[in-house]
């Protein structure tokens, strides 16, 4: 075992950690239907390349990154495997794994889901990698293109549009 391996906590300590950020993250981008394929993939691909990691990795900001990478696979996967003639939108979704206990929380929880998956594809990247993957700025905007202010402004309309638009009556 060298320094570096020691430096890095078990494997599951970060699943364990670090789970519930990439969920939402997979959920944001990729939708309720996908997230937990987008999920496991992330893991996957993290625990393969976990032993390589230095030591002073910011390991949720990798692991955004991982889920970011993993998600835009599970995205294009899904436009290869809808078969030709075939409206999406008929394709029914399968239940999520993760569902909030009570159905009060649950259409709460849905709304929001709703509103967020409502947004521009921009504004929608950075509220997930900003506010729920906890990515700086500059980060997100390595990731998705563009600069870091670009990202920010996208950001701030997206929070503003769901500061608007949640708990509203009508759901674009």
């Amino acid at each position: 075992m060298n320094t570096a391996d020691a430096a890095l906590p078990p494997f599951s300590e970060l699943v364990e950690r670090h789970g519930a950020t990439v969920w939402r993250v997979c959920r944001a981008v990729v939708g309720p239907h996908a997230a937990d394929d987008a999920w496991s993939e992330t893991f996957l691909a993290a625990l393969r390349a976990y032993p390589t990691l230095p030591p002073t990795t910011n390991l949720e900001a990798w692991l955004v990154t991982v889920a970011h990478r993993r998600a835009v696979d599970v995205v294009r996967r899904e436009h290869r495997t809808v078969p030709a003639g075939t409206d999406p939108s008929d394709l029914a979704p399968p239940t999520p794994a993760r569902t909030a206990p009570d159905p009060a929380a649950r259409a709460a929880d849905t709304e929001v889901w709703t509103r967020v998956a409502a947004l521009p594809e921009r504004q929608r990247l950075a509220l997930a990698y900003h506010h729920l993957g906890g990515l700086t700025f500059v980060e997100v905007a390595t990731l998705v293109g563009g600069t870091p202010d670009a990202v920010r402004r996208a950001a701030a309309d997206g929070l503003a549009t769901l500061r608007r638009t949640y708990g509203s009556e009508e759901i674009a």
